[in-house]
């Protein structure tokens, strides 16, 4: 019985000699030459080599460059006769480049020559930098920004056969991290796949699961821009580079951890604008405001900020910096790291082992500063020496890590401080916390239950300052999210709290009392605590009652 002919069949073996036979031409032809020969079909292509050459010299010349090494180009040449090649060489040696030439057949070239398109969306990988093409930014925007939208675009880039698929993945996160306005990226591998989550308004939020070798692929190509080293896995690393969007660049700090399934990584965005905020819009009280203002402004003292890792500390010590900024003004910093750059101010940062909080401000104190900002007093010397500094001409500003603005005292004795001085060294001691901010345009007003009510009226009994308690308490707002992935709030506002230094308190510290008893004393002077701070912008709009009980402690 006859077989039936099958065309495709034949056509395919008869491809497969043809290019065989290029194959073998090129082979020969590179011996005639006396090029090396190479393969190209399956090998996978340098994006940065083909930024070297501009994609129509390329074609022109029927030669384009697929790998690079610093200043050291492999180049893909099909035609050593063709006249445009002698000034594509002139160009690679007049720019520095040298170009090792490797015979290929039309095929290998070609192959080459499709990765051109990659170039339009993917990013240059190098120490330091990742550029994100302004059609992932343009992308991200159009499709409003939305949790959905972003999963969606990760689907499709993950999906992607592209070499450069993992380029266009990182440009998508980015992109999408930035138009949701979130804080961090988080990296998390578990057994199956790894999980990608943004910190917005404060909060982790789920965004897509990638697949182990995907991952594997962005945890390279993050290692090498934040420039840490690839083959450590067992050990943390840290690391920092610039996001490049545009004419403006923006800082991310990089932290891996090793974990049962791979490295933790967490990518936090030190966005500059952040730094540009007045402390006038922080969300600071009006009587709290007009204070800090005349006390921010002594020539000597201290202001120390507290609250938990994330409360906006930072934020808020620069915006003062940035009100109290002068040109007669010496201004110094030592921070661990610096986050976010200030002109006019000189930043210094601590190095393990090397440069510590308490070297550095011994340092800077012989740099005749007059305002002097301490990242975060950790240690018993740091304490000490930041006091001295308050107590001989120099205003400090810093951060402590405590529960409100009383546990400040007795931290600082814990640390080694001699409470006697606290009274001539230590101006004000804060306290805040942040809190989601509601929709203005969604959000519905409720009224209060009677336990609520009962509630916010133990909340303002200590307040000795009646006048700052709301006439009619009837009334609170809520969340009301519209849409999939919406949660009725929008950004995010400071909760805070202060206590000023005065005689009466001076003299209570001396015998190092408990933070219970200073906050009690405190309440005399008549200005908000964070609870109540809190309920006065529930009361008001800004945020919900719920949003405040789960960010302070609320009496039940």
């Amino acid at each position: 019985m006859d077989l039936p002919f099958s065309t495709k069949e034949s056509e395919a073996k008869l491809s497969q000699v043809r290019e065989r036979e290029e194959e073998d031409l090129a082979q020969i032809l590179s011996q005639k030459y006396g090029m090396p020969y190479a393969d190209l079909s399956l090998k996978e292509v340098n994006n940065d080599a083909l930024r070297v050459v501009p994609e129509e010299v390329a074609r022109k010349a029927d030669a384009a460059p697929f790998d690079r090494a610093a200043q050291k180009l492999s180049l893909a040449v099909h035609n050593p006769n063709n006249p445009a090649l002698a000034a594509l060489r002139a160009d690679l040696k007049s720019r520095g480049f040298s170009a090792t030439e490797h015979l290929v057949s039309k095929k290998s070239l070609e192959h080459v020559l499709e990765h051109y398109a990659d170039l339009t969306v993917a990013a240059e990988s190098k120490a330091g930098v990742f550029v994100v093409a302004p059609a992932a930014f343009s992308a991200a925007e159009n499709a409003g920004a939305t949790r959905a939208a972003l999963k969606n675009a990760l689907d499709e880039a993950s999906g992607m056969k592209a070499l450069d698929r993992v380029s266009r993945v990182l440009e998508l996160v980015f992109a999408g991290a930035l138009a949701l306005r979130a804080s961090d990226i988080h990296f998390e591998p578990e057994e199956s796949a790894t999980r990608l989550r943004l910190r917005l308004d404060g909060l982790l939020t789920e965004i897509y699961d990638f697949d182990p070798e995907t991952y594997r692929l962005l945890n390279s190509r993050v290692k090498l821009v934040a420039g840490v080293k690839l083959n450590i896995t067992n050990r943390a690393q840290d690391g920092r580079f610039s996001l490049a969007h545009g004419d403006s660049e923006i800082e991310i700090r990089a932290s891996f951890i090793p974990g049962n399934y791979g490295e933790s990584i967490v990518l936090r965005i030190l966005d500059p604008e952040a730094t540009k905020v007045s402390f006038k819009e922080l969300g600071i009280h009006p009587k709290l405001l007009t204070r800090l203002e005349k006390e921010i402004r002594r020539p000597n003292g201290m202001l120390l900020t507290t609250g938990p890792t994330g409360s906006g500390k930072t934020t808020t010590l620069y915006s003062f910096l940035r009100e109290v900024q002068a040109p007669e003004l010496k201004i110094i910093t030592i921070e661990d790291p610096i986050e976010y750059h200030l002109a006019g101010i000189v930043q210094t940062q601590v190095v393990e082992g090397k440069y510590t909080f308490a070297d550095g401000l011994r340092s800077i104190v012989r740099q005749d500063p007059d305002v002097i900002m301490v990242g975060e007093i950790r240690d018993g010397d740091t304490a000490s020496i930041a006091i001295q500094a308050a107590l001989t001409g120099h205003f400090v500003f810093s951060t402590l890590h405590t529960n409100d603005a009383a546990g400040t005292f007795p931290r600082l004795a814990d640390l080694g401080a001699d409470p006697k001085s606290f009274g001539s060294a230590i101006t004000v001691s804060m306290a805040q916390r942040l809190v989601r901010k509601l929709d203005q345009e969604t959000k519905k007003e409720r009224p209060l239950t009677e336990e609520e009510k009962a509630m916010i009226q133990k909340v303002f009994e200590p307040l000795s300052d009646k006048s700052l308690i709301p006439e009619k308490i009837e009334t609170v707002w809520e969340a009301s999210p519209v849409g999939e992935g919406d949660t009725g709030y929008h950004g995010r506002i400071g909760l805070y709290e202060a206590i000023f230094m005065d005689d009466e308190l001076a003299t209570f510290l001396r015998d190092n009392p408990p933070s219970n008893e200073i906050a009690k004393l405190a309440a005399k002077q008549g200005y908000l605590t964070m609870a109540q701070d809190g309920i006065l912008k529930a009361l008001a709009g800004i945020t919900s009652l719920s949003e405040v009980a789960s960010t302070v402690d609320l009496p039940q």
